[in-house]
């Protein structure tokens, strides 16, 4: 009769004992993430001049090859990331289009060859997968490099995750809502010749419009973090303005699907004021002198 009614307690609570062992296992998970979490910013690497630190890498070459496999690491999981997201847009591929077709102004997108619906969907997808995955790739890339930096700099880091995010959605918002309305008309009307807009150059010129206005909105923060860290100053990129302007000038010739002066200065116009905005961030950011 015991034995019946200790296996009949067994089996009454058994559901509540495997509740509790998994909320012991989660609370014990959580101290150890806690534990790591702490010791990750609490160690302080060792400060070594960088030809010291190339000549050790050459001596031994192993540690060089756990680098190269926490960065496969940190690669396959982007890659998946982007999977996720980009399979996630194509799901709602029409709704994005529709969206990215606004600024034609009620223009009907018109494909002449038979792979152009197929390439479009798919730059469409990839531009939306980056756009939604920005965030977990900006994680993955300071958790790459976060174990050789400093204290200060693995903080100012993370923090900086969010804000990147913001400033790269608010180029590709600024390239839609500011330059794509000024520029389509224009063009599609140039010299009175009535254009008639195709699937893979109309997508081919906004995604790269807004994708590399998103990532060029991005440089005041990386100009703001290396001034925070001290390896830039206000004043140096002051005086070096001339050779910022010739690089900015590639840079938009690059961009730009053509090689006119309008779709160049479209670029290069927010660059030039994204450089003096870096210069004032820089200012407030490098250290004082004493």
């Amino acid at each position: 009769m015991r034995k019946f009614l200790r296996n009949l307690w067994r089996i009454i609570t058994t559901p509540f004992r495997i509740i509790f062992w998994i909320f012991r296992r989660f609370v014990q998970g959580l101290k150890n993430v806690g534990s790591e979490i702490s010791s990750f910013f609490a160690d302080e690497v060792e400060d070594a001049p960088v030809g010291d630190a190339l000549s050790k890498a050459w001596e031994h070459p192993n540690e060089l090859l756990v680098h190269i496999d926490a960065l496969r690491k940190h690669l396959l999981r982007v890659v998946a990331a982007l999977m996720i997201t980009t399979a996630l847009a194509f799901t709602f591929f029409e709704q994005i289009l529709a969206f990215l077709s606004r600024p034609l102004q009620g223009e009907e997108l018109v494909a002449i060859e038979v792979t152009e619906p197929i390439g479009t969907v798919m730059r469409v997808s990839l531009l939306t997968g980056v756009a939604l995955a920005f965030p977990y790739i900006a994680l993955e890339v300071w958790l790459f490099v976060a174990p050789g930096l400093s204290r200060k700099a693995r903080l100012w880091g993370l923090l900086a995750i969010p804000v990147a995010t913001l400033f790269f959605l608010g180029g590709m918002a600024f390239a839609y809502y500011a330059m794509l309305p000024t520029a389509l008309p224009f063009l599609l009307n140039f010299m009175g010749i009535t254009t008639i807009p195709r699937p893979s150059s109309y997508i081919s010129f906004v995604t790269a419009m807004m994708f590399w206005l998103g990532v060029a909105f991005e440089f005041p923060l990386v100009i703001f973090l290396l001034a925070k860290l001290g390896l830039v100053r206000a004043s140096f990129l002051a005086k070096q303005w001339r050779l910022a302007v010739v690089i900015m000038a590639i840079i938009s010739a690059a961009i730009t699907p053509t090689v006119d002066p309008v779709n160049m200065s479209l670029v290069m116009g927010p660059m030039l004021l994204l450089y003096l905005f870096s210069v004032l961030l820089a200012k407030i950011a490098q250290p004082r002198e004493i």
